[in-house]
């Protein structure tokens, strides 16, 4: 197998297929290596400022990056596991630099034959701790998605997602039994579903004048 150019590896990585709400977000990083970047880590063993520290120096030093994502629709339509591949294969087309090797967190890659990207794939588990690109990814994606989530709770108030970002805490899990879910939430993940049935049983008592 030839190796890849080392200038033009891609990786690439998620942030956002847990939450019961919001979209999930994959990046795409092609590192330069004349231009390290210190501190490269898997985004979840970083504090939140020194995420937000790190991405700038990513997107200013990097060789290419891009981001894609798909909605709350996706989601439920296609599940989070199709969707999360879906805003990968976004995040490759997107990228200004044509890679011709992919390196993927996880142990599946998204499917590329269709799209016009000549390049190889390898999926590498833990790769967002061990892979400096896909730490790059890892980093982009969770500061763009918490980037949207707190721009989408001053569209949709009362549910706190500046706060948790969507994940399902008790504070949100509270506030989805006090009130409807919003177009926001992935009707398809089962405690958003288990509070929407409990609502809609609620409502039904109510009207049929049965209400405790």
């Amino acid at each position: 197998m030839r190796t890849p150019d080392l200038a033009r590896v891609a990786g690439v990585d998620e942030a956002g297929r847990g939450p019961l709400a919001g979209p999930v977000v994959a990046a795409a990083v092609i590192l330069d290596p004349r231009r390290r970047i210190r501190g490269l880590a898997d985004s979840k063993q970083l504090s939140v400022a020194e995420r937000e520290r790190l991405a700038p120096i990513i997107r200013v030093r990097a060789l290419a990056w891009a981001i894609g994502w798909a909605d709350r629709d996706e989601i439920d339509c296609l599940n989070i596991l199709q969707a999360t591949m879906l805003a990968m294969r976004r995040a490759l087309l997107a990228l200004p630099i044509a890679p011709t090797h992919v390196r993927v967190d996880g142990n599946r890659c998204p499917c590329i034959a269709d799209l016009p990207l000549a390049c190889t794939l390898e999926a590498i588990i833990a790769g967002d701790a061990r892979v400096s690109a896909i730490s790059a990814a890892s980093i982009l994606a969770k500061t763009y998605r918490d980037a949207m989530m707190r721009a989408l709770d001053v569209c949709y108030p009362g549910f706190e997602l500046a706060v948790h970002k969507g994940y399902g805490t008790p504070a949100h899990l509270d506030a989805l039994r006090e009130r409807a879910p919003s177009p926001l939430h992935r009707r398809s993940f089962s405690p958003v579903r288990a509070v929407s049935e409990e609502n809609e049983d609620e409502d039904l008592l109510t009207a049929l004048g049965l209400e405790n």
